[in-house]
């Protein structure tokens, strides 16, 4: 696959979520609860595009991840790009978990249990796992690949139902949290890895068809059309079909299908960024979007205090007016992707420090 057909609207996808995710977690960490008014048609639009966010990453990352190890597979060159994805996979967990840590609490002698809870990063991280394992099973079998996909994808979102609620009590809280929110978690695996796996039956189709006549204009219409029928229609669907195939589950799926709804709000995003992307080349929004990890530590850091336990929620919780806090807001981003921009070669430098003492520990 020739360097051209470089997905370049993919990074205007990511910088897009990241912007939502560093304005929506000031706004709702720090906004009064006097404000949030759900009959307020402004605080309603916030809300919605808020709920994108999380989506997009998911799909975005099953997308691109799964895209490189075809195009390094089609190149008969794979196992380099299966050790980076499994490295890659294994340093979110690790990041993730350790964003959780207050190291004045633990050099005092007090653990807390929140530092197992899992979030974000731990569900991409694992994704990306889940995707090498899959790549590895299928790669020989390209359509076999799409079916799957596709197929893990809906199963994920439709029995959503059936463990909406699960506890797991009796299972250690460091793989329990993985499947329940009993504990704290914000994402688990189910049903999150369904966005990454639909983003990888995306890639599937890229891959084959990205280099032919057209594909760009075709691709673009079915993003809207399909993205429209899953927000608008997708309930309805998934309603006839539990009438016509007395399946129950399908109709408990519709009665709170928010999954399917948000991923047609993504393909949509998708579409309006893929019109535009001749734009977006070597901009600063592209550039943005290659620095995601590094923007979401550093919001991580400065907004929850990760690891001081000294951020702007300990100080400003719950606390700001509307005006303030979309001011606030504004200047986190700058200050955040500031940062990001101007240390980005300390986040490569821990990235590949990291990767030379695993390789040095293999060695000896």
């Amino acid at each position: 696959m020739a360097q051209s057909n470089r997905l370049y609207f993919i990074d205007a996808v990511r910088a897009f979520a990241i912007l939502m995710m560093l304005q929506g977690h000031f706004i709702d960490t720090l906004l009064s609860p006097a404000y949030r008014d759900k009959t307020n048609t402004i605080y309603n639009i916030w809300s919605y595009f808020r709920g994108i966010t999380a989506p997009t990453f998911f799909t975005i990352s099953g997308l691109v991840f799964a895209y490189l190890l075809l195009r390094a597979y089609a190149k008969g060159d794979d196992k380099p790009r299966l050790k980076k994805g499994l490295f890659r996979g294994v340093l979110l967990l690790a990041i993730g978990y350790s964003l959780r840590i207050n190291v004045f609490s633990w050099l005092s002698g007090y653990f807390s249990s929140y530092f197992l809870v899992v979030d974000v990063l731990q569900c991409i991280g694992l994704s990306l796992i889940f995707l090498v394992g899959l790549h590895m099973l299928f790669k020989k079998h390209s359509y076999i690949f799409s079916i799957v996909l596709f197929i893990i994808g809906c199963i994920c979102f439709i029995t959503e139902p059936l463990y909406r609620n699960v506890t797991l009590d009796h299972v250690p809280n460091i793989i329990a949290n993985y499947i329940t929110k009993t504990n704290g978690s914000v994402f688990t695996i189910l049903p999150w890895f369904g966005y990454s796996a639909f983003g990888a039956f995306i890639s599937t189709v890229f891959f084959r068809h990205v280099h032919r006549d057209r594909f760009k204009v075709l691709t673009i219409i079915t993003f809207f059309i399909v993205g429209s029928f899953l927000i608008y229609k997708s309930s309805w669907f998934l309603t006839k079909l539990s009438y016509i195939t007395n399946i129950e589950l399908l109709k408990m799926s519709a009665d709170y299908n928010y999954l399917f709804t948000r991923l047609g709000n993504v393909l949509v995003l998708f579409g309006v960024f893929y019109a535009l992307e001749r734009f977006l080349k070597q901009s600063i929004i592209a550039k943005i979007g290659e620095k995601t990890l590094s923007i979401y530590v550093i919001h991580f850091v400065l907004l929850y205090g990760s690891y001081t336990g000294y951020g702007l929620k300990r100080f400003l919780s719950q606390s700001l007016e509307p005006a303030t806090a979309i001011f606030g807001a504004i200047l986190f981003m700058i200050v955040v992707c500031f940062i990001s921009f101007h240390y980005a070669k300390t986040n490569a430098f821990v990235y590949n420090l990291t990767r030379k003492m695993i390789d040095k520990f293999k060695n000896e």
